[in-house]
């Protein structure tokens, strides 16, 4: 009874991964509403509605009424009673279009009716920049960790999830309803409103991020700790790829784009419910280790003080390894919000496929991220895959920059080199910031990490937005846009790249002189 008393729950294998499953699983509902908008960029700034084809392509409806009108005009046809209200799925029309020089007659049967918003790309990008903006500028994402670590992982996490349902359900309302001519700020209301919803959910997100993550240091450590964040990472990655994948056939199935974010709120409802239970498993773990402390006779753990934010502040470890995530992340995240339309007008991909190229980003991440935890764990050389993550990334962007190779297959390939990259980094980051700081400040310094991290997920995106609609936003001389040049954005995520390469770099260095063990695996190894 005595050995059983002094057991930790965390000690049982089938304990501490049930646990893990239950709080990746909330992650992952919160990863797929992160990323459900970015597949339906497109759609987002067409304004009225959207016409899509039974052959994977599109076309605004009114662009569609009109030229099959200028077909019945060209062929001495009766004028066709149609409006873009009378589009409808099944239907088969034809009209003129210009090809290579010379005028053919196209037919095509419609798929399917969706309605656009009508966004500028300044305004998409000041929306998914609103991830991060109360975590930025009102700090709330630092207060977050100060709280985890003074109140616990079941309270922040109940609160952090109850947060992100109540912004999801924000951002379903403003894509919902149409608010006409309605501006605030210089901006569409739709966009001010949809932005705070995704304020509060990013708000939420960041908060469960460093909860869990600091759950999952609680039940690994000393055991398969980069395995297992490595397994959290990609359950967060399903939920990123899934909403890449499906985002825009849920939007074309429901006929608008709010459709897809109500399923993302109605999975957040779920993760919400799953973490519940997680509480309950940790309220026993909490019970396992009072008890064996009692009975080897150890002193309680020395609680959290603000004094010790000092010690995190003067650590140049903590410090690399904070700007090593945020120079890596602005070259992820803030792409793949955009990365759709670079495959449409760079990789000529249908729209209605678009979204599933870079969604082999999240889905090779399922697969290598565990790999490279498990390497992690066994042999060390963290700092190693740092860096030559770091240098992928930067080759990656290199290649969307240059103009050659435009073809899908191309694009398919290198965005498979980004997912190694983006298996290789996180795989090792986060395991190391455990070796760099004591488990008892470990709340705050991710969630400073996070905060970090967060200027570049909300300022990263509007720069780009704003880099697209003033300098790779083509038009022809009636002023409608015909296309897009991506060399300058992809020249920025590049630069981010750069920067990680060197910060990494010196962030191994810093370990040679410090010890902090980034090079050394992580099981410890029983006596």
């Amino acid at each position: 009874m005595k050995e059983q008393i002094q057991k930790r729950l965390s000690d049982s294998k089938a304990a501490r991964w049930t646990a893990l499953f239950i709080v990746s699983f909330t992650m992952m509902c919160g990863y797929f509403l992160t990323d459900v908008m970015a597949p339906l960029e497109n759609l987002l700034t067409t304004k009225g509605k959207v016409v899509y084809f039974t052959d994977n392509t599109s076309m605004p409806a009114d662009s569609l009424v009109a030229k099959v009108e200028l077909f019945a005009e060209a062929n001495a046809l009766s004028a066709p009673d149609l409006t873009v209200q009378k589009l409808e799925e099944g239907a088969k029309y034809q009209y003129i279009e210009n090809i290579n020089g010379n005028q053919e007659t196209i037919s095509k049967t419609i798929s399917t009716v969706s309605t656009g918003k009508g966004w500028s790309s300044t305004e998409y990008g000041f929306f998914s920049g609103a991830y991060g903006y109360i975590n930025v500028f009102l700090l709330m994402l630092f207060f977050g960790g100060i709280i985890l670590d003074k109140m616990g992982v079941r309270f922040t996490g109940m609160m952090s999830s109850g947060l992100m349902f109540a912004g999801a359900l924000i951002k379903w309302y403003a894509l919902k309803n149409d608010f006409g001519d309605a501006m605030l700020w210089g901006m569409n209301l739709q966009v001010v409103i949809a932005a705070l919803g995704f304020s509060i959910f990013g708000m939420g997100a960041e908060i469960t991020g460093i909860t869990v993550s600091k759950v999952i240091v609680k039940w690994f450590a000393g055991k398969e700790l980069a395995l297992a964040m490595g397994l959290q990472v990609a359950m967060a990655r399903i939920g990123t790829a899934i909403a890449l994948a499906a985002s825009l056939p849920i939007a074309r199935m429901m006929g608008d784009i709010s459709g897809s974010v109500l399923i993302g709120a109605i999975a957040l409802c779920v993760g919400f419910a799953s973490y519940l239970v997680y509480c309950v498993m940790d309220r026993k773990e909490d019970a396992s280790v009072s008890a064996a402390r009692a009975e080897s006779g150890e002193n309680p753990e020395e609680g959290f003080k603000m004094s010790d934010l000092k010690l995190i502040f003067c650590n140049k470890g903590f410090w690399l390894i904070t700007l090593l995530c945020l120079m890596f992340y602005a070259g992820v995240f803030p792409f793949l919000k955009f990365a759709t339309k670079l495959m449409i007008y760079k990789y000529e991909v249908p729209e209605s496929f678009a979204g599933l190229i870079p969604a082999l980003l999240p889905f090779g991440t399922i697969l290598l991220t565990p790999v490279f935890g498990t390497l992690y764990d066994r042999i060390g050389r963290g700092a190693t895959l740092m860096i030559i993550g770091s240098v992928m990334l930067t080759a990656v962007h290199v290649l969307f920059a240059l103009p050659v190779m435009n073809y899908w297959w191309f694009a398919v390939v290198v965005m498979i080199i980004l997912g190694i990259s983006f298996s290789l980094v996180p795989s090792a980051m986060w395991p190391s910031v455990p070796k760099i700081i004591p488990m008892k400040q470990l709340g705050s310094a991710y969630a400073i990490i996070f905060y970090i991290q967060n200027i570049g997920l909300a300022m990263v995106p509007t720069l780009i937005g704003y880099v697209i609609d003033r300098f790779a936003t083509q038009y022809n001389a009636a002023g409608a846009i015909i296309g897009y040049n991506y060399t300058i954005p992809m020249v920025i995520f590049a630069l981010f790249g750069l920067c990680a390469i060197i910060i990494s770099w010196m962030l191994k260095s810093e370990d040679s002189h410090k010890h902090y063990g980034l090079e050394e695996s992580n099981i410890k190894k029983s006596a």
